[in-house]
C-alpha cells in the first residue's frame, strides 16, 4: 500500500489541521523495498574498546577505575562479549584484566569475557592464569594472520601456520578454555589458505571462528562473498562452530561492512565505542548499534549510548567530533529557518514522534538524545519564537526582531548568553 492510498494519510490531505496520529505510512520506506534476508538467530556484539581500540597510536590506556566504568555500561547496552585485553602485553596488562574478570564475577555480570592472544605459550600461559585466578572461563581469540602478503613479509610457511594454530587450540582446550581462532587479513587471504586454517582450528576445538577485514580492505559484496565461504567451510567439518565479523575503517566501510556481515549471517560482530583503534580505528560500536536498532535486529535499550560514548572519550583522551553522527554536538541541532520551521510546527502537534523525524533519518529519543532548536545567521522569526517560548519569554514583535538582527549580524550560531542579553536588554528599554 502506497503513502496516499493509506486511509488516513487522505483524511489528511483533505483537512491538514485535522489531528493525524503518528503512524509508519508518514515514510515510505526506500531500504526496505527489496526486504533483507530474514535472520534465524539473534546477532551478538563484541566490544573491542578495552584491548584493539587501545591500540589507537592517539589515545591513552585508561586507568582501571574508568575500564571499570565502560565494562559495567557495556553490560547495561546488552552487549553480549568483551575484549578485556591483550595478556601478552605485560604485567600491567595482566593485572587490569584480572581485575575486570573478578568485576564480571562479583557482579554476576552478563557479559562473556575474552581476551586476543598470539598463538604462542607466552600468551596463552598467561590467560590460563588469569582464567584460573578470576573463576571464570575466559574465551581466547587466538590470532594469526593469513593473507599473501603477510605471509610473503613474514617469510612463515603454511605447515609453520598450521603447527602454531593447531598447538595454540589444543593447549587452551586442554586447559578448559573456550577458543575464538582469529585469521588476521582475512578479506585478502586466499581461500585454500583459509580452508586449511579454519579447519585444522575446528579439528583441535575451536567454537568459534573470527573472519577479519584486519586493514579495512573490503566492501560488502566481498562481505558476503568471505562469510558464505566460510559458512562451506565450517559446513564440511560437521561442527558447530559460530562466526565472527572483525572489521576495521580505512576506507570508512566498516558499518556497513558489519551491516552486511549480519546479512550474511555472522553469528557475532565485534567494535569499539567511537570506533577508537589501529590506523583510523575499527567498526564504531554506538553507529552499529544504533543501525542494528533501526534495521530490527536488536531489540535493547540504547538510551545509555550518550553516557557509553562520553565515558571512553574522557577514559582515552579521545574528543568526539561535534559532527560525529547521532552522539556528536551537531547531531539533532539545527538553526536553518525551514529546517526548524518542520521541526517546530510538529513539537506544536504535541507529538515528539513526528518532531524526531519530520528532519531526521535518526529518531533523536531512541538514543538518548533530543532535538535542538538553535538561532543563527540562517534562521527565521520561529527559530526565535520556539527558543523564547521553551524557556517562558513572552515572543514580542520588537523582542524577536531584535534577536534576529543580532544573529544576521553573526557569523555563528548565537549563545544562550547572547540571546539572553537582548533578552534583558528588551526588558529594560
Amino acid at each position: 500500500m502506497g503513502f496516499l492510498s493509506h486511509p488516513i494519510a487522505k483524511l489528511y490531505y483533505l483537512n491538514p489541521k485535522m489531528k493525524f496520529p503518528p503512524i509508519k505510512k508518514l515514510i515510505h520506506d526506500w531500504n526496505h523495498v527489496t526486504p533483507p534476508p530474514k535472520r534465524k538467530k539473534p546477532v551478538s556484539l563484541a566490544d573491542e574498546t578495552l584491548r584493539d581500540g587501545l591500540q589507537s597510536p592517539s589515545i591513552v590506556d585508561p586507568p582501571l577505575a574508568k575500564k571499570i566504568e565502560i565494562l559495567h555500561l557495556m553490560e547495561r547496552l546488552g552487549i553480549q562479549s568483551v575484549d578485556l585485553g591483550l595478556p601478552g602485553a605485560g604485567v600491567h596488562a595482566k593485572e587490569d584484566i584480572l581485575y575486570l574478570a573478578k568485576e564480571i564475577v562479583a557482579n554476576k555480570m552478563k557479559i562473556r569475557p575474552y581476551c586476543a592472544v598470539r598463538t604462542v605459550l607466552s600468551d596463552l600461559e598467561p590467560l590460563v592464569e588469569i582464567s584460573q585466578k578470576a573463576g571464570i572461563p575466559i574465551e581466547a581469540a587466538a590470532f594469526i594472520g593469513s593473507s599473501p602478503i603477510r605471509i610473503y613479509a613474514e617469510e612463515w610457511t603454511l605447515a609453520q601456520m598450521l603447527k602454531l594454530s593447531e598447538e595454540a587450540v589444543t593447549f587452551c582446550v586442554k586447559h578448559k578454555l573456550p577458543v575464538m581462532y582469529v585469521t588476521e587479513d582475512t578479506t585478502r587471504a586466499a581461500p585454500e589458505v583459509i580452508r586449511r586454517l579454519y579447519t585444522a582450528a575446528i579439528e583441535c576445538g575451536a567454537k568459534r571462528i573470527t573472519v577479519c577485514d584486519t586493514v579495512g580492505y573490503v566492501t560488502p559484496p566481498g562481505v558476503k562473498s568471505v562469510i558464505k565461504f566460510v559458512q562451506q567451510v565450517v559446513k564440511k567439518t560437521g561442527e558447530k562452530v559460530k562466526i565472527d565479523w572483525h572489521g576495521h575503517r580505512d576506507r570508512d566501510l566498516s558499518v556497513i561492512n558489519s551491516l552486511a556481515a549480519v546479512e550474511a549471517g555472522v553469528d557475532q560482530v565485534h567494535a569499539t565505542g567511537i570506533g577508537i583503534g589501529e590506523r583510523v580505528g575499527n567498526t564504531p560500536m554506538d553507529l552499529l548499534l544504533v543501525n542494528l536498532k533501526l534495521e530490527g535486529y536488536i531489540k535493547q535499550d540504547l538510551t545509555a549510548l550518550p553516557e557509553y560514548l562520553q565515558k571512553i572519550s574522557e577514559a582515552v583522551g579521545k574528543p568526539i567530533p561535534d559532527n560525529y553522527p547521532v552522539f556528536g554536538k551537531d547531531a539533532f541541532r539545527t538553526a536553518t529557518g525551514v529546517h526548524a520551521a518542520a521541526v517546530i510546527k510538529a513539537k506544536k502537534k504535541g507529538d515528539n514522534w513526528l518532531a524526531d523525524r519530520v528532519y531526521s533519518g535518526v529518531p533523536a529519543g531512541l538514543f538518548g538524545r533530543a532535538q535542538e532548536i538553535e538561532i543563527g545567521f540562517m534562521s527565521g522569526a520561529s527559530n526565535v519564537n520556539f527558543w523564547l517560548e521553551s524557556r517562558g519569554v513572552k515572543p514580542t514583535q520588537n523582542l524577536v526582531s531584535a534577536i534576529l538582527n543580532k544573529a544576521k549580524h553573526s557569523n555563528h550560531i548565537l549563545t544562550d548568553e547572547e540571546i539572553w542579553s537582548v533578552v534583558k536588554n528588551s526588558q529594560n528599554h
